[in-house]
């Protein structure tokens, strides 16, 4: 029963419509009388209908693989709806760490991927995994913590003298520890430092940023974050801006598309789309214009 179905199914989505009478007549043993086959078809046309048209209206989707700063931010909820809304198309947003979504687009899960982590980006690129690189936005990278600033980081002449004081005085830091873009940013500012950070007041979360950021708060002790999420989560937290400024602290952002050559069944054409549409003067001004308390967020890169 079940295979006859399906040989139905099959000649009624491809429009045989007389295959499948001549199927019926031969099962049944009988000639289909002219007033039953016309019913009979009518009835097939109706399903071919349904089948062809929820086909017609299937909307086509691009798979982006993200970093949680832009999603936290609040950006991409309000970039996406134009670039769906143009294109007719849903955007399905994967937000983790930097390193996941990188590791997501070399294998060829997503169609796009939009990171922070400019070394970490070019060995994939190098690798083949990732073509048509652009840089399409920038902001920068602050430490918070208490206001009352135990370390004195405020007081600090650069990043390296800012961890300094905060290994120094051992005083409580919440690191992602999760591979993500800003984790590699803080590990190479401790390098530079020359510290290695270890002890009970180095704590490392594992978690995106919005998390990391709660539990600074609560502990009352420093982060790294960038200036986008920092904004985002102001209102929502006692944590203020302790140090800031450093050419050290610079962010900027990368949009790749996933290499057909290597993935044949990801969607090129729908990823060079939105890395034309982000790094375009439609999305380059939403960018610009993206404000939370009048505070701008990004900066972007192709326009000025």
């Amino acid at each position: 029963m079940i295979v006859k179905n399906l040989v139905y199914f099959r000649c009624v989505a491809s429009g045989h419509f007389k295959k499948v009478l001549h199927i019926m007549s031969n099962k049944n043993g009988y000639a289909l009388s002219k007033e039953k086959k016309m019913k009979l078809i009518n009835y097939l046309v109706l399903i071919f209908l349904s089948i062809s048209t929820s086909s017609l209206f299937a909307v086509e989707r691009l798979k982006l693989s993200t970093t949680t700063s832009t999603d936290n931010s609040g950006l991409l909820a309000v970039l996406h709806p134009v670039f769906e809304a143009k294109y007719g198309v849903k955007v399905d947003v994967i937000a983790v760490g930097t390193g996941k979504a990188l590791k997501i687009g070399g294998n060829g899960d997503v169609d796009v991927v939009f990171v922070h982590a400019p070394a970490a980006e070019l060995k994939y690129v190098e690798q083949g995994d990732f073509i048509d690189r652009k840089a399409v936005m920038h902001n920068d990278f602050v430490i918070v913590g208490a206001k009352e600033d135990p370390a004195m980081l405020s007081q600090a002449e650069s990043a390296n003298q800012a961890l300094q004081l905060i290994a120094k005085n051992q005083t409580a830091f919440i690191s992602r520890g999760d591979d993500s873009g800003t984790h590699k940013k803080e590990k190479s500012l401790w390098h530079a430092a020359n510290i290695s950070p270890d002890g009970i007041w180095y704590i490392q979360a594992g978690q995106g940023m919005g998390s990391v950021l709660k539990i600074a708060d609560e502990k009352q002790a420093y982060a790294l974050t960038d200036r986008g999420t920092q904004i985002a989560y102001a209102d929502k937290l006692s944590l203020s801006v302790v140090f800031e400024g450093d050419d050290a602290l610079f962010n900027p952002y990368h949009v790749m598309a996933v290499n057909p050559d290597k993935h044949r069944y990801v969607n090129y054409d729908l990823a060079k789309k939105y890395i034309e549409f982000v790094t375009g003067e439609q999305g380059q001004k939403i960018i610009t214009n993206f404000r939370i308390q009048d505070q701008q967020l990004f900066y972007p890169d192709t326009i000025k």
